[in-house]
């Protein structure tokens, strides 16, 4: 990703990733590597299931479709290197990560997709500044990786948010505010359980 997108995303979010999350990711890399996959399939599922609720709004089709297509082959490339490394997928228990977020998510439309897509655009975002702040720490082949998904990722978090402004029919700042204020809290507080969007462990 060219730095103009990358500091466009830190300037987005109201905080960068705790070292010691970084920490906790290098000493649990098989862990992260499991938790990256299950990210990237509920990315595809999350735009699969507006898809399937708002089949009226072209753009919005056009771009979760897209973008379901990427997560699942970036779902493929991290099992690949799981396997490579002779790491096994298998279940996690969820990060407090998305279910925190939604907790402030209005229940009536255009309110409750307005808020999807800032959460949305959140998520993006944080996976982007997460992947730039690891590379550096890893292997050349994870590094590599990570490295290549940043440009993808960028655009992921525009999509989103230029489809939440177009639901709302104007700027969403005041929702963008809302969301951030949870998810600096998300990623600063302790954390029982490592996860890619987990808070550093307590």
């Amino acid at each position: 990703m060219h730095r103009g997108a990358h500091d466009s995303i830190n300037d987005f979010l109201l905080c960068r990733t705790p070292q010691a999350w970084i920490d906790n990711a290098l000493a649990n890399q098989d862990l992260l590597l499991i938790d990256h996959a299950h990210c990237e399939k509920k990315a595809a599922s999350t735009a699969l299931s507006l898809m399937y609720r708002y089949v009226d709004n072209a753009d919005l089709l056009h771009k979760m479709s897209r973008l379901a297509r990427e997560e699942l082959r970036h779902f493929e490339q991290v099992l690949a290197l799981m396997t490579a490394r002779g790491v096994s997928y298998r279940h996690l228990t969820p990060a407090r990560y998305a279910a925190g977020l939604r907790t402030a998510v209005r229940t009536s439309d255009p309110g409750r997709l307005v808020d999807l897509l800032v959460i949305g655009a959140i998520i993006e975002a944080r996976s982007c500044e997460r992947f730039a702040t690891l590379a550096p720490y890893l292997d050349i082949e994870l590094s590599n990786f990570y490295n290549g998904l940043l440009k993808s990722e960028a655009r992921h978090y525009r999509d989103y948010l230029a489809l939440a402004e177009q639901a709302n029919g104007g700027a969403v700042d005041d929702r963008v505010a809302v969301f951030l204020a949870i998810e600096q809290e998300l990623i600063e507080q302790p954390d029982s359980e490592f996860r890619f969007h987990s808070g550093p462990l307590r």
